[in-house]
């Protein structure tokens, strides 16, 4: 799949496959979420939260490889990095920001796995908008 990339640079490499790897944890941490809270209606082990933590590394590392590259060959298309690092921020604190606020600590989850939800499929449309599909 990486032969496919539209560029060939080691930069841009890296940064496609660690375009896959968020695109797949995202959707590991949705999935995770989604069936702790239904059908198992309990809350996930300390592995959710670390894998959590981590993709959110894995995002500020993203960002700080796609800088790299768009500073040494500007892309003129605008909607890769708001996919793929802007709007999953944005998703992200206010995830953030409502959990904290939470009564419940146990219920917490929730709002990581609905997030989750919207930053797989926003970092999955900025993996399409990197490799030219429309």
């Amino acid at each position: 799949m990486l032969a496919a990339l539209p560029c060939s640079t080691v930069v841009c490499e890296i940064h496609a496959f660690i375009g896959y790897v968020i695109v797949g944890g995202w959707f590991v941490v949705f999935a995770w979420g989604g069936l702790a809270w239904w059908p198992f209606r309990r809350e996930p082990n300390r592995s959710f939260w670390v894998l959590l933590g981590v993709l959110q590394g894995v995002l500020i590392l993203q960002l700080a490889v796609g800088l790299t590259l768009w500073l040494s060959h500007p892309v003129p298309t605008w909607l890769h990095p708001l996919y793929g690092a802007v709007f999953p921020a944005i998703i992200l604190v206010i995830a953030n920001v409502l959990a904290r606020g939470m009564d419940l600590e146990k219920d917490r989850y929730k709002v990581f796995a609905i997030a989750s939800f919207f930053v797989f499929g926003l970092t999955l449309r900025a993996l399409m908008t990197g490799l030219g599909v429309p």
